[in-house]
């Protein structure tokens, strides 16, 4: 089966029942108000997207630290970082939005365990990555993963010639 297909049917896997399930797991709060009918598509429409991305982030989490792994041949520790990055950024959505729109607008303590819980590891997931980003490029630069990669390729080249 092709990577492709896997991470089409784990990310259907997840995102299906995360879609409807949002929210029976995360009860919208009472604030007063309910959304237009016109807005109302707009509110599935990024419940879907929320959905999707949680689902494309369990399957990166499944499939793609090999990947990660070849990016960076010369530092598994920023493979790693990028691998956990990513990971969240792209999971981490799904129970961030779905958390705020269970939250009630005055419970100021629940809104500070979301800050603390998802939006300061955002800031540091984006920090990591644009640091992996530019040491990958300093790796690059200097030699250091080329010279990793010549020899990933010579550890491999004699179970290629058998």
């Amino acid at each position: 089966m092709k990577l492709r297909t896997k991470v089409l049917i784990v990310t259907l896997l997840v995102a299906v029942p995360a879609f409807i399930l949002g929210p029976v797991l995360f009860t919208p709060a009472d604030v007063g108000s309910e959304p237009s009918a016109a807005q109302i598509p707009f509110f599935m429409f990024l419940g879907a997207a929320d959905a999707i991305l949680l689902g494309l982030g369990v399957s990166f989490l499944v499939f793609g630290l090999p990947v990660l792994r070849m990016v960076s041949p010369d530092s598994r520790v920023r493979a790693w970082a990028m691998y956990l990055a990513i990971g969240y950024l792209m999971v981490s959505w799904w129970p961030h939005l779905n958390l705020h729109m269970s939250t009630p607008i005055q419970d100021w303590q629940m809104l500070l365990y979301i800050d603390f819980l998802f939006h300061l590891p955002l800031e540091i997931a984006g920090a990591v990555l644009a640091y992996c980003a530019f040491s990958t490029f300093m790796s690059w630069r200097g030699g250091k993963l080329a010279e990793a990669i010549q020899a990933e390729a010579q550890a491999v080249s004699p179970e290629t010639t058998r």
